[in-house]
């Protein structure tokens, strides 16, 4: 089925960057949030996003203004009405995201196919809050959207194979590579990733080094692009621990038990870049 209308259900960090390129690619787009504030907050990023992209003539002024053209921002379901697929981005949990797939479910056309740009959460819990968990799937992008160039596809045991057509289609018509991966926690890039940020954590709560000299060991020694606090810290070190616990309690494996460290700059709400401390003070 060719995708004409997209909706997005968050306009934070991952879904104002989905509502970009999805609006840069040439479809409209949708985007709901709670509250007015935070839906003005998302589309202001959104524009200053694409603001930077014409003065660095990645996209032309009128390439950016055609692309503001094409998003329309709401606080109601009931916006979704005519979209062919809903992508949801809201908080990492799993109660939350539950609530938002029945709501889409009630105003969605039966053609439409939802999506969940979760990081870590069973896809098929969210699936079943609706009459057709067959046309549920993940979609989980990358941060930050507009430059990072995978796309996780994620299928459910009850996810048809017309589904999985869709994302890759329409993942190709947005610029985005894809690979294909089965409803487990983490699915391949956090199961994978997850497992170096904890143990790295670990290791500077336990004095191994300086976090300078952990991060620029990485990015000199090993050639990583970002050192991996500093990563953490670009993440969000809220969305860090959640992945964490989501996969800790699945899986029932102590690996990935949140460190105590994480736990309390969480509680202390030193959560990265988006509050401007973490790791590192960005104030």
């Amino acid at each position: 089925m060719e995708i004409k209308k997209v909706g997005v259900v968050g306009c934070g960090l991952m879904g104002g960057g989905i509502t970009e390129v999805c609006a840069r690619a040439g479809y409209p787009v949708v985007v709901m949030e709670v509250n007015q504030a935070l839906l003005d907050g998302g589309l202001s990023k959104i524009q200053t996003s694409l603001e930077r992209a014409a003065k660095r003539e990645k996209i032309t002024v009128e390439e950016k203004d055609a692309t503001l053209g094409r998003i329309k921002g709401t606080l109601s379901f009931d916006d979704f009405g005519d979209c062919d697929l809903v992508i949801e981005a809201v908080i990492e949990n799993l109660d939350e995201k539950k609530k938002v797939f029945a709501g889409l479910d009630k105003v969605c056309p039966p053609h439409a196919y939802l999506a969940s740009n979760t990081s870590c959460l069973s896809i098929l819990d969210m699936a079943v809050t609706t009459q057709r968990p067959e046309q549920v799937l993940g979609l989980h992008f990358f941060s930050p959207v507009p430059v990072m160039r995978l796309t996780e596809i994620v299928k459910t045991i009850v996810t048809k194979d017309e589904a999985i057509d869709m994302a890759r289609d329409f993942c190709k018509s947005i610029g985005k590579e894809t690979v294909l991966c089965q409803d487990t926690p983490g699915f391949i890039a956090n199961r994978l990733s997850m497992v170096f940020l904890v143990y790295v954590i670990r290791c500077y709560e336990q004095g191994l080094a300086t976090k300078e000299d952990i991060d620029k060991t990485m990015r000199l020694g090993l050639n990583h692009p970002m050192g991996p606090l500093e990563l953490s810290d670009f993440i969000g070190l809220d969305t860090v621990y959640y992945i964490l616990s989501a996969m800790h309690e699945e899986l029932k494996d102590p690996l990935f038990a949140p460190p105590t460290l994480l736990k309390k700059m969480v509680t202390a709400g030193h959560l990265g870049r988006k509050t401007g401390k973490g790791f590192y003070d960005y104030k």
